[in-house]
Order: C-alpha cells, then sequence, then structure tokens
C-alpha cells in the first residue's frame, strides 16, 4: 500500500514567489523519513492554491513523521499569516490503483 497526503494551500496573490522560494531552499529532513517516498510540490497553472503531495509507505510511517523532531523543524519557520488567502487543507488517501510506468524507448 502507498499514502498519499496532500496539503492544498491557498498563497495570496503578491507571496507566491516567496513560497516557492521556500520550497526550493528547505532542508529535505522529510527524506530520511522511513517510509517517505518523495515530495512532490505543484505549481497552480489554472487553480488558486499550491498543492504538496507526499508520498509514503504506510499510514504509520506518515503519523510517525508528524509526530518526530524533523517535522517540528520542518513547520517551526512557517510565513506570515497575510502570506496565505485562507487555511490549507489536508487530504489523506490509499492508492488502490495505478499505471505501469512507461516503456523505455532506450
Amino acid at each position: 500500500m502507498v499514502l498519499v497526503v496532500s496539503n492544498r494551500i491557498p498563497v495570496a496573490k503578491g507571496w507566491e514567489e516567496d513560497f516557492e522560494r521556500r520550497w526550493k531552499q528547505r532542508k529535505w529532513s522529510i527524506a530520511q523519513s522511513p517510509g517517505f517516498i518523495r515530495t512532490e510540490v505543484l505549481r497552480p497553472m489554472k487553480a488558486d492554491h499550491y498543492v504538496v503531495m507526499t508520498y509514503w509507505r504506510s499510514k504509520e510511517d506518515f503519523e510517525r513523521w508528524t509526530e518526530s523532531q524533523a517535522f517540528m523543524e520542518a513547520h517551526a519557520n512557517t510565513p506570515p499569516k497575510e502570506a496565505f488567502a485562507g487555511p490549507s487543507q489536508l487530504e489523506v488517501h490509499e492508492v488502490i490503483a495505478e499505471s505501469p510506468a512507461a516503456a523505455s524507448t532506450g
């Protein structure tokens, strides 16, 4: 089973560059967490929010990370409230089906 956690973050107008810079410059200590697979930060093209996707081997791995020191450190230096256009929305999903990897044409 793979767990996908998405965080929909409404970034206020004018704060997009700061939001993206913070993600590009972060330490990524999450990568050392047991069960962590990867993170994707998605820029909106037609929506009004960014989406941060994290992939985990299990729900337990994700929950352990949320209780860890690395989690606390990753969320310690948050932007000011005015950087957001509203509250973020966390969603947790279990992958039930996925396409096969694309064939290599090498």
